[in-house]
């Protein structure tokens, strides 16, 4: 059978129990059509976003960014970022000029990016073949360490920052402590995040 073919087949099998339920409730048959239509949608999106997951042509960050999660604010120098439906606070972030999306991890001490991103935005590291231990909210990881000239979250701009390369991350990537305690302040308003940078000198 080729993938398609399972795919249908696997999305017949996950309807049938709905389908099935609204057909015992003896509903309207315009209403249990109604019903299929919207089941067979929602299975359908899940399918295939399970599927390309699997198959690797789907990552995190461009699930993230077709959600809308890293539609970040920009109000004059302060930086609003919405909680994403998965409870954390994405933003989108350029490195060294390589944009890419990024979780702000307040967990993590030091801002924390994959080999591909440092490799990307031409970020060496300078330490031994056996890395440092860095704790993150999701546990810990081994990293090496670099700099990155320039990272930037909007018009919140940091120069010279520490970043750790770790090449056990997945697909995410994570603004730590040291980004966020150079900040003026930062907290958490309701359902978002507030960047507020130091006054430029």
């Amino acid at each position: 059978m080729t993938d398609k073919g399972g795919d249908v087949l696997m999305l017949g099998l996950l309807l049938l129990l709905p389908l099935s339920a609204l057909v015992a409730r003896r509903l309207p048959l315009t209403h249990i059509i109604k019903m299929a239509v919207a089941w067979t949608a929602i299975f359908g999106v899940g399918l295939l976003v399970a599927t390309a997951m699997m198959r690797g042509n789907l990552t995190v960050s461009r699930v993230s960014e077709a959600l809308g999660l890293s539609n970040q604010a920009v109000v004059g120098r302060t930086v609003r970022i919405p909680m994403a439906p998965d409870g954390h606070f994405w933003t989108r972030v350029s490195i060294n000029g390589v944009d890419r999306l990024m979780l702000i991890d307040s967990g993590a001490s030091v801002t924390t990016i994959t080999p591909q991103t440092a490799a990307a935005a031409g970020i060496s590291t300078n330490d031994d073949l056996a890395g440092t231990m860095v704790e993150t909210a999701n546990g810990t990881v081994i990293s090496h360490s670099g700099t990155a000239k320039s990272l930037a979250v909007g018009p919140i701009r940091a120069s010279g920052l520490e970043v750790m390369v770790a090449d056990n991350l997945g697909d995410t990537e994570l603004i730590g402590m040291n980004f966020l305690s150079g900040l003026k302040s930062w907290r958490v308003e309701g359902r978002e995040m507030v960047l507020e940078p130091n006054p430029q000198p």
